[in-house]
């Protein structure tokens, strides 16, 4: 019928299309023909079939990829192609156990591959050395990195004598993270390195390359190896951006996108990017939501946006991601002391436990050492000094270790604020310095700033009042630069921020008043900031010196110090 005729024309016309797409690498054109294709009834031959499970899977539809992942396996078989049809199952397996989570339906396609090929397949083929990396994920995670490590080296070496890229790739990808794991971040991140530039041969498939792209930023983000981070992040960003419709990488990518313009200050770059991946790893909803909503929370908690920031830490906890310490620095900011302390407790205790036992802190995850260093800030917040003081020598040790700036400069930080809660500001001068000069070395103004703030501290309690003052107004003009009300942001970075009810009666603007009183503000620099009258700060100095019982503006600023009203 001339009907059916139109339709089949058009259904080659969608083959050709989607085969096309697929060369160029235009994921979403390729999936929407190959699909039309396969409607008509065209979609005969395994490796078109394959085809639209890679066009699936990197537009963020793995339903319809594990479908036809299934279905191209199965035609392989068919037609008697062993191990093209153990590579559709490899996968699968892949893609289910590490992409999406679902271990057992993953695991029995691995499975499946591993007996097709032992029955029917060669006995020296690549495709063995594939079959090695789901048990080496699992050995790495399961805390075995020295058999990891074997069995990568293993994988790797058929990859080699097979020359196939993918495999070789994959085998050295394994072999770096197994070696961070070990505790050898210069063999591991050489490896790592070696890996991408591989993938930057376009030798490497896209899904293999997907992978080694989000691994090694992965680990660069838990090591804060900042260089690395910002090299790779814009090499991965460029990869993504020239394919259409590339979806999963994307997503994680628009993260890491955020994370590199949040530590150099483009606020508005960071806020767009992590609103994308948001959007991006919606829908369907993927394994790094959590992460993208817990990076939007995190820069409304820097901008003071505390409702914002609650809202989203708890979209982050809603899909499996711990909103410590960010929410616990929200409650520390809104003076809810007691809650941001036993949250913090908490979240150190249930992070110490779960620990592997390795011979290195590189096994630690990026997340403790950012809860270390929140630790420190609410612990000597609250008073607890020796806890505070606990948790800056673990900082301490695993900067130490990994050796990377963005840790040695955190470390530094906490360690001067821990020496000025203990009333030792010369000490604490020496770390806040080296911590404020790791800082601008990183061209992280925002951290900076934190820093000066502290260091502006210090040099009061030495009496150095004229330095202290030129350090605050660059800080403030660093929180002003990054959209955050200056006031707002030193409250944010230093050791206190008590509700009215701590603070002795005081009413939370009475609060703000003496923070900048304690700052060596006049009277008419403070009204400028709060925006109100002079007289109006005047009626609230005298309110708070009568509150408090103390004879003059001086003794205003020694409370505020001695009471970390800071």
């Amino acid at each position: 019928m001339p009907q059916d005729a139109d339709v089949r024309r058009d259904g080659r016309d969608a083959l050709e299309r989607g085969r096309a797409a697929v060369e160029q690498r235009a994921w979403d054109r390729g999936c929407d023909a190959l699909t039309a294709a396969d409607d008509a009834g065209l979609l005969a031959e395994p490796e078109d079939v394959e085809g639209l499970a890679l066009c699936a899977q990197l537009t963020g539809r793995p339903d319809l990829a594990e479908a036809a992942w299934a279905r191209a396996h199965e035609g392989f078989v068919d037609r008697g192609e062993v191990r093209a049809a153990v590579r559709c199952a490899f996968w699968l397996g892949l893609v289910l156990i590490v992409g999406r989570g679902i271990e057992t339906r993953g695991g029995a396609w691995v499975a499946r591959a591993r007996r097709l090929l032992d029955e029917d397949g060669p006995r020296d083929c690549p495709e063995w050395g594939y079959l090695l990396l789901p048990d080496a994920l699992r050995t790495l995670d399961g805390d075995e990195p020295d058999l990891a490590y074997v069995a990568f080296g293993e994988a790797m070496a058929i990859g080699q004598r097979w020359a196939d890229d993918d495999l070789m790739t994959l085998g050295r990808l394994g072999q770096g993270q197994a070696s961070l794991r070990l505790g050898e971040p210069a063999r591991g991140l050489a490896l790592l390195d070696e890996a991408m530039l591989s993938v930057e041969t376009g030798r490497v498939s896209p899904l293999a390359s997907g992978i080694v792209y989000c691994a090694v930023l992965i680990a660069c983000q838990q090591l804060f190896d900042l260089r690395r981070a910002r090299e790779w992040t814009e090499t991965f960003s460029d990869w993504c951006d020239a394919q259409p419709g590339l979806v999963p990488f994307r997503g994680q990518c628009l993260v890491h996108r955020s994370q590199v313009a949040q530590l150099r200050g483009d606020w508005r770059e960071a806020t767009a990017e992590a609103d994308r991946a948001c959007r991006w790893l919606s829908d369907p909803p993927d394994p790094a939501l959590g992460m993208a909503h817990y990076q939007r929370a995190e820069l409304h908690r820097i901008h003071g946006e505390y409702a914002a920031a609650a809202a989203s830490y708890g979209a982050a906890t809603d899909c499996g991601h711990d909103p410590h310490p960010g929410l616990a620095l929200v409650w520390l900011a809104q003076g809810r002391t007691e809650a941001a302390v036993a949250a913090m407790r908490r979240a150190l205790d249930q992070t110490s436990s779960t620990l592997p036992e390795v011979r290195d802190e590189l096994s630690r995850p990026r997340s403790r050492a950012e809860s270390l260093a929140a630790s420190v800030t609410i612990m000597v917040s609250a008073g607890e000094d020796e806890a505070a003081d606990r948790a800056c020598s673990e900082l301490g040790s695993i900067a130490d270790a990994v050796g990377t700036d963005v840790l040695r400069a955190m470390a530094s930080h906490a360690r001067g604020q821990v020496l000025l809660a203990r009333g030792r500001p010369g000490d604490a001068l020496e770390h806040l310095a080296s911590a404020r000069r790791r800082w601008l070395g990183l061209r992280a103004p925002y951290e900076t700033a934190c820093t000066r703030v502290l260091v502006s501290r210090a040099l009061r309690e030495l009496g150095d009042t004229e330095t202290a003052e030129v350090e605050l107004a660059a800080a403030d003009r660093a929180f002003a630069e990054a959209g955050v009300e200056p006031d707002r942001g030193v409250r944010a970075s230093t050791t206190a921020s008590p509700s009215p009810g701590d603070a002795h009666g005081l009413s939370a603007r009475e609060v703000e008043v003496l923070r900048l009183v304690a700052t060596g503000r006049t009277n008419r620099e403070i009204a400028g900031r709060l925006v109100i009258s002079d007289k109006t700060v005047a009626r609230h100095l005298h309110n708070i010196l009568t509150k408090l019982d103390l004879p003059n503006r001086s003794a205003a600023t020694a409370y505020a110090y001695e009471h970390r009203i800071l």
